[in-house]
């Protein structure tokens, strides 16, 4: 028998609605063993983050090195990186070990409004990581900057920021719709051959902390599992849906409570 290893490289969450908390409970509730690579430590809560603290770079590779020199590793996702140094680590050891699937989530502000990410490590993350990646995962937002450009704001202009992110070197894009407006939050795969929609219901709800921790995180492991690109994708979006639309049989904290990872079992 073997066991499908899904690996997280991130931030810690302190209140374990994000990062490598959020990526950890995804791999479980979606039926991966996750293993976990971290890149700094957040003092964090539902409101806000008022502290980071990163990891040094070298320990970053340490713990790559580590977990890769022992467990079958069948897909990596990428989260917060903190700093440059931490980019330049991950980019180098994952050249080394050639992961076959990576996803990509280039997060830069948390769900709070804080940042997430150094200003001067955005060009590295663009030239590093971006490249690496089987599938990068932005919000509307997040390729906006990327790209140094407007927020998007019709189908045309994401379809066309996606097609601008994969010239930077990733094999796929998905721009998250939840940051925009409608009855439907609707996000859209960009490859080479094609711009496809998917759309699932807006949820009112405030509880939406460590949602696009947890989609980038649920992709991965059903790459790891085995799924195509389109079917993984698919899959997460219906899973990170249903539990959005369960976010509130939560009550965690005074802010942007967190996500029900684990809906389909209480």
């Amino acid at each position: 028998m073997t066991t499908t290893v899904a690996l997280t490289i991130a931030g810690s969450d302190s209140s374990g609605g994000a990062g490598i908390q959020a990526d950890l409970k995804t791999f479980a509730a979606l039926g991966v063993y996750g293993a976990s690579v971290i890149t700094a430590l957040t003092a964090q809560n539902t409101r806000g983050v008022t502290g980071i603290h990163a990891v040094p770079a070298g320990f970053v590779t340490e713990q790559i090195d580590a977990v890769f020199s022992d467990l079958d590793i069948g897909a990596v996702k990428i989260g917060m990186v903190a700093q440059a140094a931490s980019i330049d680590a991950t980019a180098a050891a994952l050249s080394r070990w050639a992961p076959r699937h990576v996803v990509l989530d280039p997060v830069m502000v948390a769900t709070s409004g804080d940042r997430l990410l150094a200003a001067e490590a955005v060009d590295a993350l663009r030239t590093r990581l971006m490249p690496l990646a089987a599938v990068i995962t932005p919000n509307l937002p997040e390729a906006a900057a990327l790209l140094d450009a407007p927020v998007a704001a019709s189908e045309a202009d994401i379809e066309s920021q996606g097609r601008r992110l994969l010239a930077l070197g990733c094999r796929a894009v998905l721009i998250k719709g939840g940051h925009g407006e409608g009855a439907e939050s609707t996000d859209y795969l960009v490859t080479a051959e094609t711009a496809i929609a998917l759309a699932a219901p807006r949820v009112a709800t405030r509880n939406t902390h460590g949602t696009g921790c947890s989609l980038s995180s649920a992709i991965a492991a059903g790459l790891a599992r085995g799924e195509d690109l389109e079917a993984a994708v698919r899959n997460a979006k219906a899973w990170i849906s249903a539990a959005i639309a369960a976010a509130d049989r939560f009550s965690v904290g005074h802010g942007h409570g967190p996500i029900h990872h684990f809906h389909k079992f209480y």
